[in-house]
Order: structure tokens, then C-alpha cells, then sequence
């Protein structure tokens, strides 16, 4: 059982687990799972999507709208734009709030979100907020400003983390990441910064990811997840990718160093560079976040791309056999895009040649 990994309390580590950050961890679960967490927390309106158009994330144009949380309050936002699948194709922008803290200026931000976007880009906003806090009895939906002649009233959906939880067992079978992710975020709320428990939760988390066998990249973003989420005081971290090796190797699976690499050290190196040209401590700071950001994003496509070459080409080995050298190199230097029109093309092909050009 995962609790029975807690260490033991002879020579006891006196550390205390760091501030558990959410806002990266849950753009990054967004942008990797962006139909899963719609269908897991808003499946009426995900059912109204047209998936079969790819959801544009519009973040950068988020940004420079400029409405802040409180500096002590957890968030992550995202904007997406959608088609509809009635009224033929109706794009509308969709933002989304992860609330990680009570906020009382919550209602008024998600009006003032969904107006500004609006008038910025002349569609309609949908805006949804998860509610990830530990006060169940928080739900703020509506934000009403009353003036002598003049009622403005606002509503949007909202969801509540902790209504998800209350079958843990359930959270930990369903093959949907964002069951996962909601699942370590609140393991991380729990554990109150104790590093025994903390650790604990980590390793079973981490187990769950090999245990649903997905895909290659879903295992790495899931994993660097739990590794910004859960953040360990080094000695326990240390303990910890001792125990992640160890699943590895029961699992026939080589990821955490390519993890490291690919999310956290190229990420942190993009950022301290910036962060030397700001030459200031918060400059730094910032310019992490972004790195990380910015990593999480490239280490995504570089997932997705290689995923897709990787099925293209046994897809092709399968039809046509062994691939040429030059086929090889063609699938390597493609584009996702591209990789996605090959891979229409070959239901009808009848040759390499007729889907490779």
C-alpha cells in the first residue's frame, strides 16, 4: 500500500515540503488535456464542441489583459477558442480559471475577463471557473453591481475539486488524466506540507501513471506535473527518484531523465537566462516562470511531433514494409501538420509514394 512508503520516523528528516505550486502544473495538464478536462469538469458544454476542429490557445493575448489575482492567491487561467457544432461552426473563446484560494475578487475578475475578451476579439466568451480551494462552502457564480437606476448582473460555471474526490478509488481507475491530476492536487492540499506524507502521496501518484499505461508523452507531462505540484524538500527528492527509478525498471519504462531534461533543466535554463538579462530578483523569478512555461509548451510539441512520427511510421512499416532511408528522414523533418496529412492520405494509398509525395 502507498502509505506504507512513508519514512520511517528513526532519524526522521526535520524539512518541510515547500509551497505547493498549482498554476503551472494545471496550464500544463490544460494545454496537454485541454478535451479531457473539459469532458471530466463541463461535459454538457463539451459535448457541444466540435472536436474534430483543434481548440486555438489564445494565453499570450490572456496575458496582456492584465487582471491579476491577489499577489498571495493561486491561479491558473486559459483561453481557448472553439467551434460549436451547431450554427455552423459558431467560434466562441472559452476561459478558463483555476482558482487554487478563496478570493473574494474572483466574481468581479471573470466579469471583467469576459468583457474585456470580448471586446477584444468581437466573439462570444464562455467562462468557466474550477474551484480548487479547501472550503467547500466557497462558490462564487455571480458578480451583481446594483447603482440607483442601474442592476449589472453576471453568472458563470462553476465547478468544486473537492465534490470530485469523494471517490478516490474512482478518481484512481478512470483512464482521463485530468481524474489524475485532480487526484495529486489533492493529495498536495492534504498532505499541509508534511514531507512523510507528501512523499508518500508522490510515489503512489506516480505509480498510477505507469499502472494506466498511456502513451509516452501523457506519462512525461503527467510526471512533470507531480513534480512541480509536489514539490520535496531535496533529501526526500533525492528518496524519491531513487523510487521512481525503481518503477521504471518494473515497468520496462526509461522517462524520469528525459523529464528532467526536457521540462525542468531546459525550462529553468531558458528562464535564468532571461532572468540575468532583467538582472533583478524578481526579474529572475519571472523569468523562470516563464521559462518553465515556455519549455512546458515546446516539450509538448516535441512530444506530440515525435508521437505522431513514431505511429506514422509503424502505421507505414504495417502497410508497405520496411521504410527507406529517405522516408525515415522525410518523417523526421515533417511538421505535426504535415504528419496529420500524411496520415489522412494512407487509408486511401496504395503506395508509400501516394502518401509521402
Amino acid at each position: 500500500m502507498w502509505h506504507d512508503l512513508t519514512l520511517q520516523q528513526t532519524g526522521r528528516m526535520s524539512n518541510i515540503a515547500p509551497p505547493a505550486r498549482y498554476d503551472m502544473p494545471w496550464k500544463a495538464a490544460l494545454t496537454h488535456a485541454f478535451r479531457a478536462f473539459m469532458d471530466f469538469y463541463f461535459p454538457d458544454f463539451s459535448a457541444l464542441i466540435d472536436w474534430r476542429q483543434r481548440p486555438r490557445f489564445r494565453d499570450k493575448e490572456l496575458a496582456r489583459l492584465a487582471f491579476s489575482a491577489a499577489p498571495d492567491v493561486m491561479v491558473a487561467d486559459k483561453l481557448a477558442e472553439v467551434c460549436l457544432r451547431e450554427g455552423g461552426g459558431r467560434q466562441v473563446l472559452v476561459h478558463i480559471e483555476i482558482q487554487a484560494q478563496r478570493d473574494p475578487k474572483l466574481a468581479r475578475r471573470m466579469r471583467d475577463y469576459n468583457e474585456r475578451i470580448g471586446e477584444a476579439y468581437g466573439l462570444p466568451v464562455i467562462s468557466l471557473a474550477l474551484l480548487a480551494d479547501e472550503h467547500p462552502n466557497w462558490r462564487p457564480r455571480r458578480f451583481r453591481q446594483q447603482l440607483p437606476g442601474t442592476v449589472k448582473e453576471f453568472t458563470f460555471s462553476i465547478v468544486k475539486l473537492l465534490d470530485y474526490v469523494a471517490d478516490i478509488a474512482a478518481l484512481e481507475a478512470s483512464n482521463n488524466p485530468i481524474a489524475w491530476v485532480t487526484l495529486a492536487h489533492w493529495h498536495t492540499q492534504q498532505a499541509h506540507h508534511d514531507p512523510d506524507k507528501l512523499y508518500a502521496a508522490k510515489v503512489h501518484m506516480n505509480g498510477l501513471v505507469f499502472q494506466h499505461r498511456w502513451n509516452r508523452t501523457r506519462i512525461i507531462t503527467l510526471l512533470a506535473i507531480a513534480n512541480w505540484m509536489m514539490t520535496l524538500p531535496e533529501p526526500y527528492h533525492q528518496r524519491y527518484l531513487r523510487a521512481i527509478s525503481r518503477l521504471e525498471k518494473e515497468d520496462d519504462m526509461r522517462l524520469y531523465n528525459q523529464v528532467e531534461q526536457t521540462y525542468i533543466d531546459n525550462g529553468i535554463k531558458i528562464g535564468l537566462e532571461r532572468g540575468r538579462k532583467e538582472g533583478l530578483k524578481q526579474g529572475i523569478e519571472q523569468g523562470i516562470e516563464q521559462g518553465i512555461e515556455q519549455g512546458i509548451e515546446q516539450g509538448l510539441e516535441r512530444g506530440r511531433k515525435q508521437g505522431a512520427g513514431a505511429l506514422l511510421e509503424r502505421l507505414l512499416e504495417q502497410r508497405f514494409g520496411p521504410l527507406p532511408q529517405t522516408a525515415r528522414k522525410k518523417l523526421a523533418r515533417a511538421s505535426v501538420e504535415q504528419l496529420e496529412h500524411w496520415s489522412d492520405a494512407l487509408a486511401a494509398a496504395q503506395s508509400l509514394k501516394q502518401v509521402l509525395g
